[in-house]
């Protein structure tokens, strides 16, 4: 296979191969022994209109209980609050079969376009529609697992965990191979019970050897102070334990100087994060009868700047809390050039999408293209990060060694690579 891949998707120790081109590219020819990449050598003398490749995509925020559930429960008010009533009254009605219904339809998309990990947090905070989504998306995990690898975490209110059923829940998701989650703010509540209630999260997780993932600082408001929470209790505890740090939106707020400082005070605690601008710029920055000015989104690049690992969600897709979107990497790739300055001809530009992502989730396959790695890749109908940019490009997707179809989403599939 003659292809032209993101030079940081090949392995850097590879010395022999050609400098990359301005978009970070660089010609291979790939030998496959069945479901792994046999050997990488160099190429430089590929025609023009080569293919551009990626290895496949992760998808490290999601919410498979509640997707599409827009249609029903619609929030056209556009904001955090009518969001969170339209998913309150979805919660009390949903069923196994309709999570079931939506999850396979999300799962089904995200294969054909490429992807081939999700974490998703699914609403925990008790009753027959928590157990429904904990039973169908175990059970999706089963069916799915030589496709997609399906991480699932337990999504409650952070005081949550003060509370006597926390110990049963925390359990459950363990041995199931769960992560813990929870919402610490904005609007935030009495700063000594917001300690008190990440103590026992943290303290449930490092018992049980479980990761964690908050939604935090979700908001416009109050700029940060989520994550000086966070950072502040896990470095006074040193639980073991990968946390992740989901939105981080209003950090974006402060001055450039305490980004810098906060930023680095996470690092030390060895805090990742997971940025979901998409779903942020929507709800964010809405004031009555203006235009938005200030777009709270994650600040991923002093992140990066700081050593933090960086990963960027689709988070909700057509459900209340974003009315559009579906389960195409590419398409939220192509979204976060413009919203997040995110130049996926630079390393960082394409790290939160690829490897950086898979890091975020601890996958045992970081997305780099090495002899003896999964023969998983994105093959674009582009030659150039200019084309994927400036059209939706049509793909073929291999999947161990075998292409499969893909033209049921995105028109007539493209020719096979030579």
């Amino acid at each position: 296979m003659r292809l032209r891949l993101p030079r940081c998707l090949v392995d850097a120790s590879r010395m022999d191969l050609p400098p990359a081109d301005s978009d970070g590219l660089v010609g291979v020819q790939l030998t496959l022994d069945g479901s792994r990449v046999a050997s990488i050598n160099a190429d430089p003398g590929q025609p023009p209109g080569s293919g551009l490749a990626l290895t496949a995509l992760v998808e490290p925020h999601a919410h498979l209980d509640k997707t599409f559930s827009h249609a029903a429960f619609p929030n056209p008010e556009g904001t955090m609050a009518a969001a969170l009533a339209a998913n309150l009254r979805e919660f009390e009605v949903r069923s196994a079969e309709q999570v079931r219904e939506r999850s396979e339809r999300a799962l089904q998309q995200a294969w054909c376009y490429g992807v081939r990990a999700i974490r998703s947090h699914i609403d925990s905070g008790g009753g027959a529609a928590s157990e429904a989504s904990w039973e169908v998306l175990l059970e999706q995990q089963r069916r799915w697992a030589d496709r997609i690898t399906l991480q699932l975490v337990a999504l409650v209110p952070l005081r949550f965990w003060l509370n006597p059923e926390a110990e049963s829940l925390a359990r459950r998701v363990a041995a199931a191979g769960g992560l813990l989650g929870g919402v610490l703010g904005p609007p935030f509540g009495h700063a000594v019970e917001d300690a008190r209630a990440l103590r026992a999260l943290l303290q449930h997780a490092a018992r049980l050897g479980c990761g964690v993932d908050l939604h935090v600082d979700e908001g416009d408001s109050e700029a940060g102070a989520g994550v000086a929470l966070i950072a502040r209790e896990v470095r006074a505890m040193r639980p073991g334990i990968p946390l992740t740090c989901s939105h981080a939106s209003s950090m974006a707020l402060l001055a450039p100087g305490r980004i810098a400082r906060l930023a680095d005070q996470m690092a030390a605690a060895g805090l990742q994060v997971v940025a979901l601008p998409r779903t942020n710029l929507w709800l964010l920055g809405r004031r009555h009868g203006h235009t938005p000015w200030l777009r709270a989104q994650a600040p991923i690049r002093p992140l990066q700047a700081a050593g933090i690992e960086v990963a960027v969600g689709g988070d909700n897709v057509q459900d209340p809390w974003y009315p559009g979107g579906d389960y195409d990497p590419i398409e939220l790739l192509r979204l976060c050039f413009t919203t997040s300055h995110l130049d996926p001809w630079q390393r960082q530009g394409l790290a939160p999408f690829t490897s950086a992502a898979a890091r975020v989730m601890g996958l045992p396959w970081d997305g780099v293209l090495r002899p003896g790695c999964p023969a998983d890749l994105v093959v674009l109908e582009a030659s150039s990060w200019g084309e994927v940019l400036a059209r939706p490009p049509r793909r073929r997707v291999m999947r161990q060694g075998v292409w499969i179809d893909t033209a049921w989403k995105n028109g007539p599939a493209v020719p096979l690579p030579s």
